[in-house]
């Protein structure tokens, strides 16, 4: 039996491997074959690891949310001002570069399964939960330091924030001309400069 170091490499590269699979191909036609192949590993491996295809695509969304609040966690755990964390929360989500256009195909190819899937349904409710409450945090510290003048709860205003922010990636993954990146970037980090001076509501 391989060390337990080699098995969560082994692991963690299966999962990878998954994600990979999934954005270019869709959650509907991953087949554990061609994640074997991503991965150079046998399919009775990945059967080692993850007895079922749901198995291992729910540890899969569970690994692409990991990853993603642990490329952030300098974010978190700045000591910059609240205002200029959502700025840089902004940044870090656009959907540019290889590994977050990836994370967004993988999210929005969950979002679409769950409709049809309550275990996937709950599955993104305790992600997109967690998620949620990280953003509010940063709007209480803000609302709580005087910084963000913007009347309202914090869960509300960061429901806002990420929602804008899920809404205006898709359109952009999706190939639309009025709204690129730059658009994006630009609209997103006007909501934040407006918590210092008006209602968002």
């Amino acid at each position: 039996m391989p060390r337990p170091s080699v098995e969560a490499e082994r692991k963690a590269q299966i999962l990878a491997s998954t994600c990979k699979v999934i954005a270019a191909e869709g959650f509907r036609h991953l087949r554990v074959s061609d994640v074997a192949k991503d991965a150079g590993v046998s399919g009775g491996t990945v059967h080692y690891y993850f007895e079922t295809k749901r198995e291992l695509t729910d540890a899969a969304f569970e690994h692409c949310f990991e990853l993603s609040v642990k490329r952030r966690r300098w974010i978190l755990e700045s000591d910059e001002p609240p205002l200029s964390r959502l700025r840089m929360v902004v940044e870090s989500y656009l959907p540019e570069g290889a590994e977050t256009v990836e994370a967004w195909k993988v999210w929005a190819e969950l979002w679409v399964e769950a409709i049809r899937s309550p275990e996937l349904q709950e599955l993104n409710e305790r992600f997109y939960g967690e998620w949620r409450d990280i953003v509010a945090g940063i709007f209480r510290d803000g609302q709580a330091s005087g910084e963000i003048v913007a009347p309202g709860d914090p869960v509300e205003l960061a429901n806002m924030m990420v929602s804008m922010l899920d809404g205006l990636a898709l359109q952009v993954l999706a190939g639309s001309k009025a709204m690129t990146v730059d658009t994006m970037r630009t609209t997103c980090l006007r909501f934040v400069d407006q918590l210092t001076t008006v209602s968002v509501g």
